[in-house]
């Protein structure tokens, strides 16, 4: 309930010695606008002053200062929410983005698939997994930059068959499904194994939100 109480009164303008804020430096009291989060980073182990960075609803990001300056290179595309970045360490000139946040909120921003840049972000080509909504983790094979695993963790608003783990050996022409739980369980984390590449590790997460409750 909000009450709104109107009072009369006179109102006398005072002076205000301004030398008192000299000293004062702005700082934000915000808000925390949702679209500012981070949700992916990747960076070029060879040179380390390129990196990318995923948000929630704000695209990607290209640094090639370490982290100075930044530039957005994912604004031409249907979709500005980023979930994973995978780049292909021995040519990264080849990276592999999932839309799509991975964070179950009630402010989540859903994703159009997984994509794919040859020239190091300059142009992107969308790989399919369209219906996953939301993709969390991309792990492209330190050998075979054809050979990606994608873990898709899907809408949280209802059941849908197309969460789990993706794998794709063709360079994403063709996904098969390798792991499967049920219609509320996706992917809320997965990690490769750095001296076996064989040996993947994935935490599944069932979960659901609704918008009338947080």
């Amino acid at each position: 309930m909000i009450l709104a109480v109107l009072c009369s009164f006179g109102i006398e303008a005072q002076q205000v010695n301004m030398d008192l804020f000299k000293s004062m430096k702005a700082r934000s009291i915000g808000p925390g606008a949702m679209s500012g989060r981070i949700t992916a980073i990747d960076a070029i182990h060879e040179n380390p002053n390129i990196i990318y960075a995923g948000s929630a609803s704000g695209g990607l990001w290209k640094s090639t200062s370490g982290g100075i300056t930044w530039e957005p290179i994912f604004d031409n595309e249907k979709v500005h929410s980023i979930g994973a970045i995978s780049i292909y360490q021995k040519n990264p000139n080849i990276i592999w983005v999932g839309t799509g946040e991975g964070n179950p909120r009630n402010s989540l921003n859903m994703g159009y698939g997984v994509y794919r840049s040859l020239d190091a972000g300059k142009t992107w080509q969308l790989m399919g997994l369209e219906k996953t909504r939301a993709i969390h983790r991309i792990i492209v094979h330190p050998d075979d930059p054809n050979t990606v695993f994608v873990g898709a963790i899907g809408s949280p608003w209802g059941e849908q068959e197309d969460r789990g783990v993706y794998k794709t050996t063709d360079g994403g022409k063709t996904w098969n499904k390798i792991l499967y739980i049920d219609t509320k369980t996706g992917v809320g984390e997965m990690i490769m194994d750095p001296n076996n590449p064989n040996k993947i590790f994935v935490n599944m997460w069932q979960h659901r939100r609704y918008p009338w409750f947080f």
